[in-house]
């Protein structure tokens, strides 16, 4: 039983070129299959990371009944002092308060509903960075009232610039219809459209006044966590701290990131049955002429003795050997490739206007975790054992009297 895998591997490289077109087909499948596996990871991670950072951020605290009416009055009084408490932990990376507000944007040529973010700017673009996305003018003056920055999209339909003023229509926490004269200083572009068609940012400070919400309060405490696996833990946590507000992941803010996570799984997984069935074919035609061409040969190692069991590992073992070569192989191109392309990124800026449709950024960075890794080596194995089975069966099935007499 021993001879059996140095038997096994003699024969593999008997037919040479039959045996490296096999391995190749192995090694390129392999290939193939991690780099579009790490491709549908980084798309998974570029959308789930754009709603977090321009939407949802990973918990956000506020009102029970605030997401659902989203009344001006439904504000937390010591948000202020909240968000000092959540600085101090160090499990949270960034906080920011914020204010919500349900309004109108009109300039002299159009109008638009808009959701006004009355944020300190300080705390804001620790989280989301929104000073970064700012293409012209520029971020808020702290010495300045009334300042407001707007989306590119929503300064084309408004048909206003930098410096433009615009006026802010909206309710206090009276019910009573507020205006405001607001004057741009800045225009940000993110790459999430839909976001850029409903949020406006002022100061929370010029909002606090406007909608006579009192200097501590916010309608929505908003943070990033240093762990990002440990996010319902935290939430959970936070959620008892501060009872009787509602804690949310960006889970529970927005299922439809959970929905598109778990459908780019399954493609994940009908991508690689796809992969190892055709790999599964290519081997066992390949295993298949190689035990018809041994016809004669096997039929006079079973009738000098060796059994039909050993015969049937013999063949198992040869594809084995095939499979175990090209994998390793290439894993490691598969490897090498995502890395680089993570680090480099993938440029669809063709596609931007497409992308910005379903909140996605126009550079893919291609990842692979571990666990990827480990689905790969198990389905390599799957499928070189179901590859080798038919063949091996084939050979085992050879009546030695009738093999010999084969030319």
């Amino acid at each position: 039983m021993m001879m059996l895998p140095k038997i096994a591997w003699r024969n593999i490289w008997r037919s040479r070129t039959r045996s490296m077109v096999v391995i190749g087909s192995v090694v390129i499948g392999i290939w193939a299959l991690i780099f579009l596996l790490g491709f549908f990871r980084g798309q998974v991670d570029n959308y789930v990371s754009n709603i977090i950072e321009n939407e949802t951020s990973h918990i956000q605290i506020h009102d029970s009944l605030f997401k659902t009416d989203f009344e001006v009055r439904l504000f937390m009084p010591e948000a202020s002092k909240m968000v000092e408490e959540l600085e101090a932990d160090p499990d949270i990376k960034a906080v920011t308060s914020r204010l919500l507000v349900n309004g109108m944007l009109s300039s002299s040529a159009a109008v638009q509903g808009v959701m006004v973010k009355g944020v300190d700017m300080e705390q804001e673009i620790r989280v989301t960075r929104i000073s970064d996305k700012i293409i012209e003018g520029t971020s808020f003056d702290p010495e300045k009232r009334n300042q407001i920055l707007i989306s590119e999209r929503m300064a084309e339909k408004l048909k206003v610039g930098v410096r433009s003023k615009v006026v802010l229509t909206f309710q206090n926490i009276h019910g009573d219809i507020s205006t405001g004269a607001f004057r741009i200083s800045g225009i940000y572009k993110t790459s999430n459209r839909t976001s850029d068609e409903l949020y406006v940012y002022t100061q929370i400070s010029d909002m606090r006044r406007l909608t006579e919400v009192p200097p501590t309060g916010s309608h929505e405490i908003a943070m990033l966590v240093n762990n990002f696996a440990e996010t319902d833990t935290i939430a959970s946590d936070l959620s008892k701290k501060f009872s009787p507000w509602k804690v949310e992941t960006y889970k529970q803010i927005s299922p439809d990131l959970e929905l598109f996570n778990s459908q780019i799984r399954i493609n994940m997984i009908i991508m690689t049955v796809i992969f190892m069935l055709a790999l599964i074919f290519g081997i066992i035609n390949t295993m298949l002429m190689a035990v018809l061409e041994r016809i004669k040969e096997l039929g006079m190692l079973m009738a000098v003795g060796m059994n039909k069991m050993r015969v049937f590992f013999m063949v198992v073992l040869e594809t084995i050997f095939i499979a175990l070569i090209g994998a390793p192989i290439g894993m490691l191109l598969g490897y090498i490739t995502t890395v680089y392309l993570n680090r480099v990124g993938i440029d669809l800026s063709n596609w931007s206007k497409a992308l910005e449709e379903f909140g996605m950024s126009d550079i893919i960075r291609p990842t692979l975790t571990s666990e990827t890794f480990f689905t790969i080596v198990v389905a390599v194995i799957i499928t070189a054992i179901l590859a080798s089975i038919y063949p091996a069966l084939k050979a085992i099935r050879l009546k030695p009297v009738e093999a010999l007499r084969k030319i």
